[in-house]
């Protein structure tokens, strides 16, 4: 059809998808607050059964997974020993979600929340060697692939361990969310 929009990936910069990413970042962020806000202030919040967390969450994995193959495989860059351990965590996260949520398990919680409990600790570790160098993980990384350099550094402070542990906190969230939801 004439005049059709086509969205491709490979047309927009690095720059573009980093920003893109951090923007994603800070909504889950905002998505994080406001479910923690409404589960204070209302006790069991709204009416949204466990299945939809689930599969919101799945789809927040999905996403984060998918967009660190982007990072990788399409942008080229190499991940370093510490995006490694969060891939990690976030792979099987995204699977076992998925998984989860097609068989309706009830209890996928219980597999799902250790992973974003790791994931989350391995983010802001890295998050911290990329603010203070000199911390001794920082000697474990590579040369060619240094746990310090910030590949993306948007705001002022979003960065891809930023990133990815913002995803690890809202998928944490809605998991321990749907465990008291029918």
């Amino acid at each position: 059809m004439a005049g059709e929009f086509v969205w491709h990936p490979e047309a927009l910069t690095l720059d573009q998808m980093l920003r893109l990413f951090a923007v994603a970042a800070l909504a889950c962020n905002v998505a994080t607050l406001s479910l923690v806000a409404v589960r204070c202030g209302q006790g069991r919040g709204a009416a949204v059964g466990a299945r939809a967390l689930v599969g919101v969450a799945a789809l927040l994995a999905v996403g984060a997974t998918l967009g660190s193959l982007y990072l990788s495989e399409i942008a080229h860059l190499e991940p370093c020993r510490w995006c490694w351990f969060q891939r990690i965590a976030m792979y099987p996260l995204a699977l076992v979600l998925v998984v989860g949520w097609l068989r309706r398990d009830r209890g996928v919680h219980l597999y799902g929340l250790p992973m974003c409990l790791a994931g989350a600790a391995m983010s802001t570790w890295h998050y911290l060697l990329q603010h203070f160098p000199d911390l001794g993980g920082a000697t474990t990384c590579s040369i060619t692939s240094p746990c310090t350099v910030r590949y993306a550094w948007e705001f002022g402070f979003v960065s891809i361990p930023y990133m990815a542990g913002s995803v690890f906190v809202l998928v944490g969230v809605l998991l321990n969310m749907s465990r008291h939801r029918a």
